[in-house]
């Protein structure tokens, strides 16, 4: 399907709303100059836009499937993925010593986006490499990292996350998977595991698995899990794949949507193994790479949201319907244009904070700053949780501004809404990224809270003489939910977090994407102006009823009985 990469706006959002060039002013990426940068975004467009955008619906009609145990993928999936590889996109982040480019993440955001918006189910392939190369930098042994990183990020091999079991989804805990030392400094995985996005394809060398598994003396609970680099062959000294492992695709998920995405179950019968990070310390290294991988899935989510305003933007500019004035296409209808400036703004916010974010893990990497580091971890499962849903809400609508035709298969509206809504559940629900935020997020007593919302008060003060009406709406939501983050941490009974944990996260993401909003309308540009004013009025007043839900605490919640729940 056509897509167009939104590098205006991210020009746009580094230069005047995310701060980017404190990133570049740093000795680390000093070298991402605006023309570097404006290089790599053109460039990466044009291989989203010609390339990877043409795969989308061959990967929905043709899915991934298993043929004699072989995976078989859509055609043109192979071609796509060496156009991502030879470009270098893979490692863009990942240290040059490896054979990375040792960009910022924020330009490897901006990438992964574009790639998600052209083409989701292929996207998520090298998604996954990436944060298995970010593990291994942080985690493995050298001798590892020389084996694996050079070939992950060339992407003549692709990596994977196996975490999941039958009886243990969220509760990664309860997995059974084992280890058993082989004495050679190598260990027998044993296990199954399910929902393993990419477990296999037809055209890299070889698919590392990162696996979790439990060593004979290890405790129970996820304290006496550790994790395990486990390919498909068995290279040798030089990197050379030899003999296959025993391990093996027993299915793949027919699913929903994603089906371009081999989704495997994978059995591992005493396959070979090399521990990575120390005994028992599994969920340290592989949290490294569930931390890379929710800001991605948040951007996945953000991409699709792109695409789908694009398929619905075009289809409303050339549907004739009723008595419409102007050029009596449906776009001229006032609840047409509702829905696409909605989905415009909202997409435009989520974008906006998924590059705050990734500014945040940049700062951390070139300073070491504690305040970074609490920074970009507040807003790790904002960006997962308010990227996804927006990526939801916004395919979804997308479906409603084609009417009748969105429902069906051939207009490819519905494919976005299908491909979509796996984000909000993989790499944590959304509710568990609620969670998170309004549990160990708020265990600094809400100081990362607080220095993100008097930065957005201030940016309030300051836009007051341009823009009155703008600037005091977005400094009172700031306020409003300063207040209620007092009320959160004041709360020692997790419960009465938890209760509003998802409209605490709804409501901080309005804030914040007003403030990008309204940054955004301070630069000065008049379609940007009216499109702040568009979310600041109509969007950002959302925040007050949320913010209602979450003062609510648990007690009205938990007294709602089963029977009450099945009357």
């Amino acid at each position: 399907m056509p897509y167009r990469a939104p590098v205006n706006d991210f020009r746009f959002l580094m230069d005047h709303v995310t701060g980017f060039s404190q990133v570049a002013a740093t000795d680390r990426y000093c070298e991402a100059t605006p023309d570097m940068t404006d290089a790599i975004l053109t460039e990466a467009a044009k291989m989203c836009e010609d390339i990877l955008a043409p795969l989308q619906r061959a990967g929905d009609l043709h899915p991934a499937h298993l043929d004699n145990g072989v995976v078989r993928t859509p055609p043109g999936f192979a071609d796509g993925y060496k156009a991502i590889a030879t470009g270098g996109w893979i490692g863009m982040s990942a240290n040059p010593e490896n054979g990375g480019l040792g960009l910022p993440m924020t330009l490897t955001t901006a990438v992964n986006e574009m790639m998600s918006g052209a083409c989701l189910a292929l996207q998520l392939n090298p998604l996954m490499s990436q944060g298995q190369i970010e593990a291994l930098e942080h985690h493995a042994s050298d001798a590892i990292k020389k084996l694996y990183l050079p070939k992950l990020i060339s992407g003549e091999w692709c990596g994977t996350m196996n975490l999941t079991e039958p009886q243990a989804g969220s509760d990664v805990g309860a997995l059974r998977s084992k280890a058993e030392p082989n004495g050679d400094g190598t260990y027998a995985i044993s296990g199954q595991k399910i929902y393993i996005s990419w477990g296999d394809n037809d055209f890299t060398g070889n698919v590392c698995h990162l696996v979790l598994a439990r060593l004979p003396d290890g405790v129970p609970g996820t304290k006496g899990i550790s994790l395990f680099m486990v390919p498909k062959f068995i290279p040798d000294a030089d990197g050379t794949p030899g003999k296959k492992n025993d391990l093996r695709v027993v299915s793949l998920e027919h699913k929903m949507g994603l089906h371009g995405s081999p989704t495997a179950v994978m059995e591992y019968s005493g396959a070979t193994g090399w521990l990575v990070g120390p005994e028992h310390g599994g969920m340290a290294a592989m949290f490294t790479m569930m931390n890379n991988a929710r800001v991605g899935v948040g951007v996945q989510g953000i991409g699709v949201a792109e695409g789908a305003l694009q398929h619905a933007l075009a289809y409303a500019q050339d549907r004739k319907q009723g008595k419409a004035p102007g050029t009596g296409a449906i776009i001229e209808h006032a609840d047409v244009r509702r829905m696409l400036t909605t989905m415009k703004a909202d997409t435009y916010a989520a974008r906006a904070i998924a590059l705050m974010n990734a500014v945040a893990i940049d700062m951390t990497s070139a300073t070491g700053d504690a305040g970074w580091k609490a920074r970009a971890a507040f807003l790790t499962p904002i960006t997962k949780a308010f990227g996804t849903d927006v990526g939801i809400d916004v395919a979804n609508t997308g479906v409603q501004v084609h009417g009748g035709m969105g429902y069906i298969e051939e207009t490819g509206a519905a494919q976005y809404a299908r491909d979509v809504r796996v984000t909000a559940i993989y790499e944590g629900t959304n509710g568990i990224q609620a969670m998170d935020l309004v549990a160990r997020k708020l265990m600094d007593g809400g100081e990362a809270a607080f220095r993100l919302l008097e930065e957005i008060e201030q940016g309030a003060e300051a836009a007051k003489a341009d823009h009155p009406e703008l600037s005091n709406a977005v400094w009172q939501a700031a306020e409003t939910l300063r207040e209620t983050t007092e009320w959160l941490v004041d709360q020692n009974d997790l419960n009465e977090r938890f209760a509003g944990a998802v409209p605490y996260l709804r409501a901080f993401a309005r804030v914040l994407g007003g403030h990008a909003h309204l940054a955004s309308a301070v630069a000065g540009d008049p379609s940007r102006q009216r499109l702040a004013a568009f979310y600041i009025k109509r969007l950002l007043p959302e925040h007050a009823g949320l913010l209602a839900h979450v003062r609510e605490g648990a007690d009205d919640l938990m007294a709602i009985t089963n029977d009450d729940l099945a009357a």
